[in-house]
């Protein structure tokens, strides 16, 4: 009895010991995450490029003997090339996009401004005529007439030139800070391409769990990134493209706003980039043009629709297992809550909580390895 006594007594300085130990780590932890949360976004898009790129470069430096000085020197040239010809090739047009974008939606609002108080009966006649023809199509089931689609068309402009000209003046104050984030961006994916390996094996030797499961979860996270970005990201971006250029060719003003609205409507499950090139075959009928209105109806399903049921899969390969509901449901939750961040990390945050769950779920036995594959995948 003394003894068990005397062998619980030196344990609770230890535990105290420990849980102090424990404080401050988390403590500092938290003084950590504050210190490079002004990088947040930074970091989490060289980190994504270099996932996406990383495959590419190794394939490139393997070529190159570490332990050599030469093929040291030549592994740093290649990272610097990957890191500016990322810059380049994604960025660069991207920004040219947000230019062309900004540009055409105040042209657009304004134009629809002009024609709005030129020609209003005009305008009020053709708008009746879009309403009958979908009351018709539904079974008059949808009430609507002219006069609520001619109001709603004023708020949208307005809400459109207003978001032009806030993103316009925004850019234009913050240039400086913007070239500041592209030049990290590039020194940290120069440090990526040269040490990403080594990087990444530091943060998983510092989370606290099996190696195992580490492992598990940086393949799963990998995987992640890929899949969302070529089975979502590239997708839409198809879409977007065969959109814009079938506006083009059907003289739809405003093409580039349009095929950029497109982008995002892809996301939503079943109807998809629907909800915008319907009404517009819709216009293009109400307007007089019936066969040229079905034409393009016809190739917007084909086309645009049909990359999301042909193209998708090729990516995918339901590699995520992920229902489009849920999916579409993280995205606009992570843009809520992580503004535009939450476009990749909202779907990442739902698939890696599965991942965990079917970990924790293995550790206690709930269920089998086998069992598990439906929630890992």
């Amino acid at each position: 009895m003394k003894n068990t006594e005397a062998d619980q007594k030196p344990q609770k300085p230890k535990q105290i010991q420990s849980y102090i130990f424990a404080g401050i780590l988390i403590l500092l932890f938290i003084f950590v995450l504050r210190l490079f949360y002004p990088f947040f976004t930074v970091l989490l898009w060289s980190v994504l490029l270099y996932i996406i790129i990383s495959p590419l470069h190794r394939r490139i430096i393997k070529r190159f003997d570490s332990g050599t000085r030469k093929g040291k020197v030549m592994r740093n040239v290649w990272a610097g090339i990957f890191a500016f010809g990322t810059i380049l090739i994604i960025l660069l047009p991207l920004l040219l996009i947000v230019f062309l974008f900004l540009r055409q939606v105040l042209e657009l609002g304004q134009y629809l401004q002009g024609i709005l108080a030129e020609r209003p009966d005009y305008l009020h006649d053709v708008f009746n005529s879009i309403s009958t023809f979908i009351r018709n199509a539904f079974g008059n089931l949808l009430e609507i007439d002219a006069d609520n689609i001619i109001q709603e068309l004023w708020s949208l402009i307005g809400r459109g030139l207003s978001f032009a000209g806030t993103m316009s003046t925004g850019i234009a104050m913050n240039i400086g800070s913007f070239l500041f984030s592209i030049l990290l961006m590039l020194f940290t994916l120069f440090f990526l391409y040269v040490d990403g390996p080594y990087l990444t094996s530091i943060l998983l030797r510092a989370i606290p769990i099996k190696k195992e499961y580490t492992s598990a979860l940086s393949a799963k996270f990998l995987d992640i990134t890929r899949n969302l970005f070529f089975g979502y990201i590239i997708v839409a971006l198809l879409q977007s493209v065969v959109a814009y250029i079938l506006f083009v060719i059907f003289g739809i003003r405003g093409s580039l706003v349009l095929a950029v609205v497109t982008f995002f409507m892809t996301f939503i499950p079943i109807i998809g980039a629907g909800i915008l090139y319907l009404p517009l075959g819709f216009i293009i009928i109400a307007q007089g043009n019936t066969t040229a209105g079905i034409i393009f109806l016809i190739l917007c399903i084909v086309l645009i629709s049909g990359i999301d049921t042909v193209v998708r899969p090729i990516f995918m390969r339901d590699r995520l297992n992920l229902h489009p509901l849920i999916i579409f449901f993280a995205i606009l939750g992570g843009l809520s809550v992580f503004g535009f961040n939450g476009f990749i990390l909202g779907p990442m945050i739902v698939i890696l909580f599965l991942t965990v769950l079917n970990l924790f779920l293995i550790e206690h036995k709930l269920i089998r390895r086998r069992q598990s594959s439906d929630i890992q995948n």
